[in-house]
């Protein structure tokens, strides 16, 4: 059971697969199809959408209306992936017609088949200039007259009127007032009625709108009137002669039908419409939608019903005209095809229905797989489906405007597979006696049949033959063919064909048998007239060596039409009877000669042809005779002839009255006696024959008047009911059915039913009315017209049955209390009807209440009741009900009457809320007096002014007991009441509240806001504050915003103080901005409640810069041997950087492109160039760059192209040697301009008197020898050639052959350039008989052979290694018996140039000028042009290169006051030379000087003043102060701001009364920052003073006169002097005694030394332990850095390298912090961190192969700095500050600088001091001392600082070679260091010490407690650092404290270790002073 149950699910499964898996694609379907017309301006362009859908997802292409495929036109035409076709906008100058006038259809295609859009009309419309004209119009008086705007044709499809102006401006435009003079048709003509005399005057002009650019213009000319008043009368005429019009117009569009005839007097004009098919004519309806205005017939809203023939009549007393206007009205077209999807299984019908709407419809076509299947009817049937229908059918209806598509898919059912031969044979050739089989295996769904055919005939079983099939196991069908004994005659072409209802499918091989030739029987062959016979000759026999084929016994083919194959294949084209019919005989041979013959009899049969018959044009009337003959004028007999109406055949026996009559076989006639409406249709012939059919139609079209079908009657409807009456006729044509009413209660006039109504609706001639009123009641006409006889009409009655009812169910009424009143009811209905009152649901009784009166009137719909109140009370106030009642109802309505009176007063006003501008007020409602309140009125004044005159009112919505009062003045008195307002007047005023207003905000926003560029990144703001009124309080400043004019995002502000000067301007400079970029900027006041309103957005553009990028894609072509385009496109808009005004093409040839001097430079406009006046065949490199007022921008990368060959120049010279009696030697030089590659040289020889000879020579030889000449005078020349063909011939040489040969050289003289160190080879090729002796001399001297320079075996002379002291002259002489010769060649030898020597020539805040002096030695190498290199300190290297003839050079754009290094090299062709020695050099300007406290500071008693300005900014523009203070005596500064502007004041708020405080403001500008600290003591409360603290008594008192002696510089200096002489004497005898104790020990521990010493810096560094952190950068530290490629001395006794230890321990370094002196105080320069957090690892960053070129190089300055023991402390000026950073804040670390900042320097400029627990080391700066490098600072602090020096000069860069030479070493090391190094003249005037080598490092005593040495943290690796190392830009992290390498300090660890108080330092004598202020110097930190 199970298993049945299972098998039963599986067979359901898979059941359930088929159907389901059956086919789930879907063929393409058009979500969005294009429209019809895309038209478009050239600026906007277009988008057409084609989005389709489908499964699998079809793809879209466009093609073009032939079907082709339509790609991408650069900048015209895009093909997007998505579909849609793009039309970008495009120049005018870029149309074109086949991509912009063009028809396209989008095509889709997936598996399941393809669909085509409908056509797409694009039409791109280019911009063009337009007039529209006004003729003038001439007209009789009283007629009316038409002007007409005439629009140019090119753009009328796109230009309508839009209004018309006549001369006085007035503007006439469309309007729906018919019965003005003036009127706009919908047309745009202008029409004026009954004009006069005073029209004449008056001149009008149409005004036109553009619908594509909305662009309106005024016509160019002004029309005007011409009225004529004619003598005598005169009759209609028609201003043109036409006498028929045609219009097309659209549906639902308004246009007008003109009638321009003119009469005297004026005419009668009306219209009439021609009935569809008939000559019959009826009046125009006029109704709203159809109007006409005197001749103008205006139809607003067209419908297609409208389309028609129509007739204008004009008649007047004279006579009469009339014309004809054929109107077409179209509809947009549409089409659906139904079914949208069918299935239909093989071999069953499928129909497609087209059906469709829209006028008119002129042609339907059907696509299949978007192909045309050439169907035209809307309904396409296909009798049989076969595998190939399946697909996308498509039905499209055209006009000459539009088309329109839809699509279906027809899919196939079940699981059909067409036959497939899965096996079969193959050709056999065998001989006759065996048996033959042959197998054919089939596939298919349903199983195929099998058939065996031979040459054609089909086999069957037989005697010897057998044919078997059966199905397999697997499905497929396998037959056999078996013949049991072959003969001969069995040979012949087999075929199998398996067949099945879904296809058929064969195979054909051939089987030969040994045999003589045999044809088989052939049957007759018919074949069609026109057809192609195709016969085969069925030849058995092998081999067969012919087959021919005969016909009366000549062989074919013997005309055109016939082809004969070599297989024996027959064809004959286009079949004739007469010249083809006959008995064809096939010949088949073999090689023996033994032939075989068979007969094929050719039957043509003629397929019948019909001559053409109709009915006529004119449609039959009923009861006329009709006939028509079918004759068959070509055609074999036996013909059938058979008549079909409409699809069904006629019988000769019908009962239509049809008769149908042959006159003989080929004619029969088709006879109506009487034709009714059952014979209208399409009558078909159709005649057969054996041959074919054909058959012919006529459409028979029968008039039949008008019939009741369906006769309306009388009806009556109830009341509120959906009433239909319907009204049917037929009758050809079809009769059109309207329905009209009458316009009275009577039958008579009608008129059509108003179109505007929604409720009545007529709708195939069924009238409906929905919900039925007593308004529709009357009298209705049916009318039923086709124009056949007089039409039928009919007139019915509709009544409706009403009962009463009133319109308003329920009212209310007012009535103001003691007045009267009047309540009226009005009842509609059949009467009569009675009427009765209630009040408050009683009824009520006038007679109980004299105030009462009622009274009735009747009237033609019903009646009317009033009720009437003589004096109205409060009580009155009730529901009074109207009930009405008649025979069939009642109804009743309701009147609510309200009695009303003025409110009461509002009472309990009170203040909720006020502020500046607004109070908020509150108050109860009072009694509204039954008329609900509309308003309060709430009333206020100044507290000054009266109620009467100075009253302001607010008005308040009456249901609201809040309100607020706004647009007071603020800080302001007002006096505030309320008053209640209903309908019938106000209260009486509340009680009076008096309120003040509070200050705000200023209200007014400055005034006369102006930018200005100052330059590329600055803008300038000026304006002036807001008008006084507006201020609403004390202005404090200004905030000014900015912002990109682009962005979206917000403002950035800048604060501005108060100028308190009424109207001053204010002005800000906007700093940093991008260059040549718009930016929007606003400005706002604020006062101490806040801002005011920003001012309106002021756009201006910063001055344009240099474009930042080159342009781009630039392109070079050759164009001829002299001529090259470059072409390029702009650079980027983003980096153009201003509006680009040229372009510079820089070229010159690729080989000298190094040397400036030979480059020439393009200027020009566009974007290409073609470069003239080239060399030939030249090789050309091109830069072109984008020019700007900013400047000239980047060039782009250089280009290079050839240019092409020529004809060569002629050689330069030519010898002519003799070289025997019969041989002369001819040598040349080369052409000076080859022009190209030299192919060859010409040698003519001419002897005299006969005709010059030429020879050929290789291209690589320079001298030819003419041999077997004659006795006699010989003329020689030559010339060369290349591909272009030959040159100039050189001058010609002469020579005679001769016994006697001299000695000669066939060399010319030559200039050789060779490059340094190459070899060279100086030619001498002598000949002379003897031999001749060579001799060589070099610069006049003779030869003296060397290695290097020997002379050849062959005389040439070979120089090694060329070097330049080898240049100069060399001369070869020869000489023999018979002559001498002398050749001098000239050496030049090209070597890398010398450098300029470099010197400052002036310098300014931001720019320094050099001044170049070439080398002495320039002759030798000339240079082509210098590179300066320059660098800021702690900078990068920056490069310029300017041509070698520039004797001095301008740096711009450098900072202020900054350290610059520079250096020039020159390069040339070879290379480029050696650097010229480094200049120090210092723009000019310098850090902010200190200002006096008491011009500087102004102390209050909570606060204290900064008056910024009195900060001089030394030269440098300030950029910003930081602000900190703290409580004297406390550890940590507060920091007030760091971002203080400079100018005007700065306020420290908050501080405490009567407290001493110390202020420390820190002034920054380019070249650095000051610090200055200021002590000083708040005011009292009362603004009195404080004592000063116990310790200041010193301030203020003046110095003891002994002090004073022992200051003076006289008695100071000397004293120091001594002091210094003597600390250099201990240091001099420490250091002897050290060199005569340790030399051994020296030895071998150089390497030890320097470890030791790396490993003090790093301790020095380290912030927290003794070592450096490997990540600390030695950049910042060193101060220097080298110029590049300048490689360094090794480290005497170091063998280590330094790259390997790069590698190894990842000396790169992670990220450091790094204060940048340019950038704000506080801002940290941020790099990605290379190390992680908390281990140890460091990430390499790939810097290790730049390091390694440069390995094992000594640190500079990293001599005496290692020792801290020579670092000195300088003495401080203030007790708080023992070094200048002693005590560092931790939170600025530009100040602290902990975790390796910069490294200890030579010139101590910063002292080492260690911390109490010995980990932390600090560096103190020395106060007011600047950088050692800069010359100019240093005289004054040489006496007062000793200076440690070490070797120094140009060579090394060393930064302290400003001392002279006996300061050089007389600080820590003493003289043995001076006296064992020489000294060498340095830069600039001064002397420093130096030498080529480095000093050697100091020797270093083992012995702790030796005076000259210290102990240091010992560190076991090696510590160079490469000089390239040096150059690398560092920035580090300051959180890199945190994380050093052997430590693991957190930063709050680091900043208690700083912060920790230095017991153990000593505060000098010197610190104390008197004004508690201190300078700090750190423009270097």
């Amino acid at each position: 059971m199970a298993i049945v149950t299972g098998i039963t699910a599986l067979l359901a499964l898979i059941a359930c697969g088929l159907v389901l898996c059956e086919d789930e694609t879907i063929g393409p379907i058009f979500i969005k199809e294009p429209p019809n017309r895309v038209d478009f301006s050239n600026t906007t362009g277009a988008v057409v959408e084609c989005a389709v859908r489908g499964s699998p997802p079809p793809d879209v292409i466009w093609v073009r209306s032939d079907g082709t495929a339509v790609g991408d036109v650069p900048g015209l035409r895009q093909v997007l992936p998505n579909g849609n076709l793009v039309f970008p906008p495009f120049r005018a100058e870029d149309y074109r017609q086949e991509v912009h006038a063009q028809v396209y259809a989008c095509l889709a295609r997936n598996p399941v088949g393809t669909i085509h859009s409908r056509d797409v009309n694009v039409r791109a419309v280019v911009n063009q200039f337009y007039e529209a004209e006004i003729l003038t119009e001439y007209v009789i008086k009283g007629n009316a007259a038409v002007l007409k705007c005439s629009i140019p044709s090119f753009v009328a499809d796109f230009v309508k009127v839009e209004a018309w102006l006549d001369d006085e401006g007035t503007v006439i435009n469309h309007s729906d007032d018919l019965d003005g003079k003036y009127l706009v048709l919908p047309s745009g003509e202008l029409h004026i009625r009954d004009v006069g005399p005073e029209d004449g005057y008056k001149s009008y002009q149409c005004r036109t709108k553009h619908r594509l650019t909305g662009e309106t213009r005024l016509s160019a000319t002004k029309g005007r009137l011409v009225i004529t008043e004619p003598v005598g009368s005169k009759a209609p005429t028609f201003s043109t002669d036409a006498n028929s019009i045609s219009f097309t117009r659209n549906v639902n569009q308004s246009f007008g039908l003109l009638c321009q005839a003119q009469a005297y007097p004026a005419p009668l004009f009306r219209w009439y419409k021609f009935i569809e098919g008939s000559s019959r004519k009826q009046p125009v309806t006029l109704d709203d939608r159809v109007k006409q205005v005197s001749g103008t017939l205006i139809i607003k809203e067209a419908k297609v019903e409208d389309s028609g023939k129509y007739l204008c009549v004009v008649n007047n007393s004279v006579g009469g005209e009339s014309v004809e206007t054929v109107l077409t009205v179209t509809a947009p077209l549409k089409a659906t095809v139904e079914p949208a999807t069918q299935t239909v299984d093989f071999g069953r019908p499928a129909v497609f229905t087209c059906r469709y709407e829209g006028n008119p419809v002129k042609t339907i076509t059907w696509l299949k797989d978007g192909k045309d299947m050439k169907h035209h009817d809307p309904i396409l049937r296909i009798e049989s489906v076969k595998k190939e229908d399946k697909g996308m059918y498509q039905c499209f209806i055209r006009n000459d405007q539009e088309s329109a598509g839809a699509s279906a898919e027809l899919k196939l059912g079940g699981r059909f597979e067409p036959p497939l031969i899965r096996h079969s044979f193959g050709e056999q050739t065998l001989r006759s006696g065996p048996s033959l089989r042959l197998k054919c295996v089939a596939s298919g769904n349903p199983t195929p049949d099998i058939a065996w055919l031979l040459d054609g005939d089909k086999l069957n079983s037989g005697e010897r033959l057998q044919i078997g099939q059966f199905v397999t196991a697997d499905g497929n069908v396998e037959s056999h063919l078996n013949i049991s004994s072959v003969h001969t005659n069995d040979g012949g072409l087999y075929s199998c064909i398996a067949s099945s209802k879904v296809g058929s499918v064969s195979h054909s091989a051939r089987v030969n048998v040994y045999g003589l030739p045999y044809v088989r029987p052939m049957k007759k062959r018919p074949v069609v007239a026109g057809d192609t016979l195709i016969a085969h000759c069925p030849v058995a026999g092998y081999p067969i060596d012919s087959i021919v084929w005969e016909r009366d016994g000549r062989v074919l083919p013997i005309n055109r039409k016939q082809k004969v194959f070599p297989n024996g294949t027959l064809v004959i084209e286009n079949v004739e009877r007469m010249s083809d019919q006959a008995t064809y005989t096939c010949v088949a041979k073999n090689s023996q000669g033994y032939s075989a013959r068979g007969t094929l009899e050719l039957q043509v049969m003629v397929a019948p042809q019909i001559l053409p018959f109709e009915f006529g044009e004119e449609p039959a009337n009923a009861g006329d005779m009709a006939s028509i003959s079918c004759a068959v004028s070509k055609g074999d007999l036996p013909l059938n002839i058979t008549w079909m109406l409409n699809g069904q055949t006629i019988s000769n026996n019908n009962k239509m009255g049809i008769v149908l009559t042959s006159i003989n076989k080929k004619t029969s006639i088709m006879n109506v006696d009487s034709v009714s409406g059952i014979h209208r249709g399409t009558y078909h012939c159709v005649a057969t024959n054996p041959a074919g059919t054909a058959n012919h139609s006529a459409i028979l079209e029968v008039n039949v008047p008008p019939r009741w079908i369906l006769e309306p009657t009388d009806k009556a409807f109830a009341q509120g009911s959906d009433a239909k009456v319907e009204c049917k006729a037929d009758g050809f044509p079809k009769p059109q059915v309207t329905w009209k009413r009458a316009e009275g209660d009577t039958p008579g006039d009608y008129k059509d039913l108003k179109p505007n109504n929604p409720n009545v609706k007529v709708e195939d001639g069924t009238l409906s009315i929905s919900n039925i009123q007593k308004t529709n009641e009357g009298y209705y006409l049916c009318e039923a017209v086709n124009g056949i006889g007089s039409g039928l009409s009919a007139v019915i009655l509709i009544s409706v049955q009403a009962p009463p009812q009133f319109e308003i169910k329920m009212r209310n009424q007012t009535a103001r209390r003691s007045e009267p009143a009047v309540l009226q009811c009005q009842a509609k209905g059949e009467k009569p009807i009675g009427i009765i009152w209630n009040m408050n649901n009683k009824r009520l009784e006038p007679k109980s209440d004299p105030r009462y009166t009622i009274r009735e009137e009747i009237l033609p719909g019903g009646v009317v009741s009033d009720l009437s109140i003589r004096r109205t009370e409060r009580a009155d106030s009730a529901l009074f009900t109207c009930v009405a009642t008649n025979a069939f109802g009642s109804d009743d309505t309701s009147i609510n009457m309200i009695i009303q009176e003025v409110p009461e007063t509002p009472y309990g006003l009170k203040v909720l809320d006020k502020s500046g501008k607004t109070v908020q007020l509150s108050w109860a409602a009072p009694y509204d007096g039954n008329s609900p309140i509309k308003k309060y009125l709430i009333e206020y004044k100044h507290a000054k002014g009266n109620w009467e005159k100075d009253i302001d009112r607010v008005l308040v919505p009456g249901d609201t007991t809040e309100a607020g009062v706004y647009r007071l003045r603020p800080a302001t008195t007002y006096h505030i009441r309320i008053v209640a307002e209903n309908e019938l007047g106000t209260s009486e005023p509340s009680e009076t509240v008096t309120i003040i207003t509070a200050e705000e905000a200023p209200t007014g926003p400055p005034q006369d806001v102006k930018v200005d560029a100052v330059d590329k990144h600055t803008l300038r703001v000026t304006w002036k504050p807001p008008p006084p009124k507006d201020w609403n309080g004390e202005l404090q400043g200004y905030y000014v915003g900015y912002k990109l004019a682009s962005s979206n995002k917000s403002f950035v502000f800048e604060t501005v103080d108060i100028s308190k000067e009424s109207g001053k301007e204010h002005h800000l400079d906007i700093l940093n901005l991008k260059t040549y970029t718009q930016y929007s900027v606003v400005v706002q006041a604020f006062n101490k409640m806040g801002s005011g309103p920003v001012s309106t957005e002021v756009k201006a553009y910063t001055a344009e810069g240099a474009p930042s990028a080159p342009p781009q894609d630039v392109l070079c072509t050759t164009l001829t041997a002299q001529t090259i385009r470059v072409s390029w496109i702009s650079p980027p808009l983003a980096s153009a950087n201003g509006l680009i005004k040229a372009y510079k093409v820089v070229y010159g040839p690729s080989e000298t492109w190094y040397d400036e001097k030979t480059k020439d430079t393009k200027i020009t406009a566009s974007s290409e160039t073609i470069l003239h006046g080239l060399k030939k065949y030249t090789n050309y490199s091109m830069e072109v760059l984008a020019t700007t007022n900013g400047g000239d921008g980047v060039r782009s990368a250089p280009i290079h192209c050839q240019t092409e060959q020529d004809v060569p120049e002629a050689p330069r010279a030519v010898k002519a040697l003799v070289m025997g009696p019969d041989s002369i030697l001819v040598s040349w030089r080369p052409p000076a301009q080859p022009n190209g590659v030299v192919t060859h040289y010409n040698v003519y020889t001419q002897a005299q008197n006969a005709e010059p000879h030429p020879n050929k020579v290789l291209a690589s030889q320079t001298s030819y020898s003419a041999t077997d000449l004659k006795p006699g005078r010989y003329d020689f020349w030559v010339t060369a050639s290349t591909i272009i063909g030959e040159g100039q011939p050189s001058a010609t040489a002469s020579c005679s052959p001769s016994d006697k040969v001299p000695a000669k050289i066939a060399s010319f003289d030559e200039s050789f350039t060779a490059t340094y160190k190459e070899d060279v080879k100086l030619p001498c090729l002598a000949v002379g008989v003897p031999p001749p002796n060579i001799l060589w001399k070099v610069k006049g001297q003779p030869l003296e052979a060397s290695e290097r320079v020997r002379q050849l075996p062959e005389g040439s002379l070979q120089i090694a290694g060329v070097a330049r002291e080898d240049a100069g002259e060399y001369s070869c002489h020869v000489d023999n018996q018979f002559g001498t010769d002398t050749v001098t060649h000239t050496l030049s030898v090209l070597a890398p140039p010398f450098p300029p020597q470099l010197s400052i020539a002036a310098s300014s805040v931001s720019s320094l000028t050099l001044r170049l002096k070439p080398s002495e030695d320039a002759d030798q190498s000339p240079a082509a042009g210098y590179t300066i290199h320059h660098k800021q300190e702690f900078g990068d290297w920056e490069t310029v290169q300017i041509p070698s003839n520039t004797d001095t050079y301008t740096l711009e754009n450098l900072l202020c006051g900054s350290r610059y290094q520079l250096y020039v090299t020159a390069y040339n062709g070879i290379g480029t030379g050696e650097a010229s020695d480094v200049v120090i050099a210092r723009t000019r300007g310098s850090k902010p000087p200190v200002p006096r406290a008491a011009e500087f500071i102004e102390v209050g008693s909570s606060s204290v003043t900064l008056h910024l300005k009195q900060w001089l900014d030394g030269g440098c523009p300030m950029s910003h102060f930081v602000v900190e203070n703290k409580k004297k005596g406390a550890a940590e500064w507060n920091q007030i701001s760091n971002t203080v502007k400079p100018g005007g004041n700065f306020v420290v708020l908050d501080l405490e009364p009567a407290t001493w405080y110390v202020l420390r403001i820190t002034a920054h500008n380019n070249a650095g920052f000051n610090v200055a600290e200021y002590e000083f003591a708040t005011l009292t409360m009362t603004g009195g003073t404080i004592a000063p603290l116990p310790g200041n008594s010193y301030a203020g008192r003046e110095l003891p006169p002994w002090v004073k002696a022992w200051l003076e510089p006289e008695v100071l200096v000397p004293i120091l002097m001594t002091i210094v002489v003597f600390v250099v004497g201990v240091v001099v005898i420490c250091l002897t005694l050290a060199r005569r104790n340790t030399p051994h020990r020296l030895r071998g521990q150089k390497d030890v030394y320097y470890d030791a010493v790396y490993n003090a810096s790093q301790a020095a560094l380290g912030g927290g332990t003794g070592t450096l952190d490997k990540r600390g950068g030695l950049r910042d530290e060193l101060g220097y850095i080298a110029p590049p490629n300048r490689k360094l001395p090794p480290v005497p006794g170091s063998n280590y390298n330094t790259c390997d230890r790069v590698k190894r321990q990842a000396v790169i370094m992670g990220a450091h912090s790094t204060w940048d002196p340019r950038r704000h105080h506080y801002e940290r320069v941020r790099r990605p961190r290379m190390r992680r957090v908390g281990s140890g690892d460091t990430i390499s960053t790939g810097m290790e192969d730049e390091i390694c070129p440069y390995a094992t190089f000594h640190l500079l300055g990293f001599r005496e700095e290692m020792d801290p023991s020579k670092a000195l402390a300088f003495p401080h000026h203030h007790a708080a500050h023992a070094g200048t950073l002693a005590h560092p804040h931790p939170h600025h670390p530009a100040h602290s600088r902990t975790g390796s900042q910069s490294m200890p320097r030579a010139n101590s400029r910063y002292a080492r001091k260690n911390s109490q627990g010995g980990q932390s080391a600090i560096y103190s700066t020395a106060p007011e001392y600047d950088d050692p490098a800069t010359c100019a600072e240093e005289d004054q602090y040489r006496a007062r600082y000793s200076r440690p020096m070490y070797a120094c000069g140009p060579e090394y860069d060393e930064p302290a070679c400003c001392a002279p030479e006996d300061e050089q070493y007389t600080g820590a090391y003493g003289t043995p260091y001076s006296d064992h190094y020489g000294s060498r003249p340095s830069i600039g005037t001064r002397k420093c010490g130096g030498s080529p080598e480095p000093p050697p490092p100091p020797p270093r005593n083992a012995n702790n407690d030796n005076n000259c040495s210290s102990s240091f943290n010992e560190s076991k690796d090696s510590n160079e650092i490469s000089e390239a190392e040096c150059d690398q830009p560092r920035n580090y992290p300051e959180d890199v404290r945190a994380h050093t390498a052997k430590d693991g300090l957190h930063s709050e660890e680091m900043r208690k270790l700083i912060d920790r108080p230095e017991a153990s330092t000593p505060i000098p004598q010197q610190a104390v002073h008197g004004r508690g202020l201190t300078a700090y110097d750190t423009v270097a930190v």
